[in-house]
């Protein structure tokens, strides 16, 4: 498995997302923030939390025989376990992170996704691609205000924690949706799978942020998405990401939650 990968943060902020890749495996981690003024209970942050996780992910699925819902498991554990005696890792604002997995082992390629990170697998034919959208599909009225609220305003930044508030709520409950946070049992709710090495030509991990090269911005399908990542690289990609961006400040021609988002790719050829 030959990996490339770059990872920006958003124009001014602190980039909340990780990756790391080896011949083995590589791993894609977007941190979840949260509004100002809502408590986190960790003194870290997560960039913080995302780096740890991200590092003891890769090193379980690389040095370890499990599969990966368990080396997930043991991350989060671990992770957990670093920051239990000066955090309130229980607190549902506490720092957490989707999470996209792709291993290289003996004639097998495994992957695992958990949130809304996106992961393109092309055989030659029809790319597959994996995702878990269960947040969006929570807390509609809450997304709905925001999506109304004046761009800037104090009714923006209101609904933007009333959103936080009410998916947090849920955070790693059934009936809610699932991501990386300090529960090792999410790791259970991961969507998972295995093909046959000789069967994968190439692959792509990327964060929600750098995934709206596609779904947000609509600037090639995922075919397209692969390609410039293999011919032009993943710095080109988030470069173009970077540029729709700008063109549309005001959030009009792509209505989203936010003018940018960290991106990071992770492109792999076999």
């Amino acid at each position: 498995m030959h990996v490339s990968l770059t990872s920006l943060p958003r124009p001014g902020g602190r980039n909340e997302d990780f990756a790391i890749a080896s011949p083995e495996c590589a791993v894609v981690l977007d941190g979840a923030g949260t509004p100002n003024g809502l408590p986190t209970g960790c003194v870290h942050g997560v960039a913080w939390f995302a780096r740890r996780l991200g590092t003891m992910l890769h090193r379980e699925a690389v040095q370890s025989g499990r599969d990966l819902a368990r080396c997930l498991a043991t991350a989060i554990e671990g992770t957990a376990q670093l920051h239990r005696a000066t955090c309130d890792v229980g607190s549902p604002f506490s720092p957490s992170a989707t999470v996209a997995a792709l291993r290289s082992r003996g004639q097998d390629v495994e992957w695992l996704v958990l949130g809304d990170a996106v992961l393109v697998l092309d055989d030659g034919r029809d790319p597959e691609v994996v995702t878990d959208q269960r947040l969006a599909r929570v807390a509609s009225e809450e997304r709905a205000a925001l999506r109304t609220a004046g761009r800037g305003s104090r009714g923006e930044l209101a609904a933007h924690t009333a959103l936080v508030e009410a998916e947090r709520a849920i955070r790693n409950r059934p009936g809610g949706y699932w991501v990386a946070a300090a529960e090792p049992e999410a790791a259970n709710e991961a969507l998972m799978g295995r093909m046959p090495i000789a069967q994968l030509e190439r692959a792509a991990l990327l964060t929600d942020g750098a995934a709206r090269f596609v779904d947000t911005f609509a600037l090639g399908t995922w075919p397209t998405c692969l390609d410039v990542l293999e011919h032009h690289g993943t710095a080109n990609l988030i470069g173009q990401v970077r540029d729709a961006e700008r063109s549309d400040i005001d959030l009009e021609r792509w209505p989203r939650s936010k003018t940018h988002d960290d991106a990071t790719v992770i492109f792999a050829r076999f």
